[in-house]
C-alpha cells in the first residue's frame, strides 16, 4: 500500500495529542463475558484519506472498518474474514477484511453517496437500506471460505454486526462504534467496542467446568448479564470520548464494567493496511492477452493507472516495465 499523507496540520497535531491507536482485549465476570475496546482515531483518518471520502463515507466506511476490526479477537488461528453489505439504498455497500495479524481494508462499493438535504441524524437507512450483511471466514489450510449471510435492516452498522452474530453464529453479541466529527468535518476522535456472552462451559474451572451446556441460566447469571448489558448500553460515545486528550482506554473499561472485574488480557496494534504493491500489478498486468498487451504499448496510456480498489492506492507503472 501506498500511505497517504494526513496533510491538514491542525488534525495531526490533534491526533498527535491522543493515547496511541491500540486494541484492548478484556475478560470479566469469571469469564462468561470476554470483549474488546479499540481506539481508532488514526485508523479512521488513515481510511480517510487512502480514500479521499466525504464526511458520510468516512462515517459509513470507518465504522463498518472499526467493527470489521472487532472480529479479529475472535479468530482462532490464522484467519481472514471478508464483510460484504449489499444494501437497497444509494450507497449500495461495503466491503472490509479483517486478518489474525491485525490488518483492516476495505472499500465502499459508491464512495460518492448523493445526499439531498442536511443530516439530522446518523440513521443510515436513507444510504444503506435494508439488505443483508455476508461473513466469508478462510483459515489457513481452507480451499475455500466457509460464508454465511443474514438479512439486515442497515440502519446502524454496530446494530447489523450484532444481527450477524445472534442470528448466523447464535452468540450474543454486542457491538458500540462512533466516529466524532469537528465544525470543519475532521474525524477527531474513533472507537468501537464489543462485548460477547460466552458459553455456560467456558470460563474459569469456578463457573463452568461442571456444568452441562444446554441448561438453562439460573436466576443469578441472568440478573448478572442484565447488568452487563445495561453497563454496556451506559457507555457515551465512544468517539467524543477518545477526541479528548485526558481519556485513557483502560480507564473506559475499569469505569464501565468494575462491578464486573475486568481483566485486560492483551493489547495489540490494528492498523489500515493492504498488501498491494507495484509488483502485484505489473504481474497481472504481464498475463493479459498478448494483443491487450500490444495494444497498451501502442495507444498507452503511459504510464498505466491503476488504483488498489481496497485501499485506494495508485501505482503508476511506465509501458517500459511491461
Amino acid at each position: 500500500m501506498i500511505k497517504a499523507e494526513i496533510n491538514d496540520i491542525e488534525l495531526k497535531n490533534h491526533l498527535d495529542s491522543l493515547e496511541a491507536d491500540k486494541m484492548r482485549m478484556f475478560m470479566m465476570a469469571d469469564g462468561r463475558v470476554r470483549g474488546a475496546l479499540f481506539h481508532g482515531s488514526r485508523f479512521v483518518n488513515q481510511i480517510r484519506a487512502q480514500h479521499k471520502l466525504g464526511i458520510l463515507e468516512t462515517y459509513i466506511l470507518g465504522q463498518a472498518s472499526m467493527c470489521a476490526a472487532l472480529t479479529i479477537p475472535m479468530m482462532k488461528d490464522m484467519e481472514h474474514t471478508v464483510i460484504k453489505y449489499e444494501g437497497s439504498g444509494p450507497a449500495d455497500g461495503y466491503s472490509v477484511e479483517a486478518d489474525s495479524t491485525g490488518y483492516v481494508r476495505g472499500y465502499l462499493y459508491n464512495d460518492k453517496i448523493p445526499v439531498k438535504q442536511a443530516l439530522d441524524n446518523w440513521n443510515l437507512s436513507p444510504f444503506l437500506g435494508p439488505g443483508n450483511i455476508t461473513f466469508s471466514r478462510i483459515h489457513k489450510d481452507d480451499k475455500y471460505p466457509q460464508s454465511s449471510t443474514v438479512d439486515v435492516d442497515g440502519d446502524n452498522i454496530a446494530k447489523d454486526f450484532a444481527t450477524y452474530f445472534a442470528q448466523s453464529e447464535q452468540i450474543n453479541t454486542a457491538f458500540n462504534s462512533s466516529i466524532q466529527f469537528d465544525k470543519e468535518g475532521r474525524v477527531v476522535g474513533a472507537g468501537a467496542m464489543y462485548l460477547q456472552i460466552m458459553p455456560i462451559t467456558g470460563g474459569t474451572a469456578k463457573v463452568g467446568s461442571q456444568v452441562d451446556s444446554h441448561q438453562e441460566e439460573d436466576f443469578d447469571m441472568e440478573e448478572l448479564l442484565t447488568k452487563v448489558e445495561n453497563a454496556f448500553k451506559a457507555c457515551p460515545s465512544l468517539g467524543l470520548l477518545y477526541s479528548e486528550k485526558e481519556v485513557d482506554s483502560e480507564d473506559i473499561i475499569l469505569g464501565l464494567f468494575r462491578e464486573f472485574n475486568p481483566v485486560i488480557t492483551l493489547k495489540r496494534d490494528i492498523v489500515y493496511d493492504c498488501k498491494c504493491n507495484e509488483d502485484y500489478y505489473l504481474n497481472y498486468i504481464k498475463h493479459l492477452p498478448k494483443e491487450q498487451i500490444e495494444d497498451m504499448k501502442k495507444n498507452g496510456p503511459d504510464p498505466l493507472e491503476i488504483v488498489c480498489r481496497n485501499c485506494g492506492s495508485v501505482y503508476k507503472i511506465p509501458l517500459s516495465k511491461i
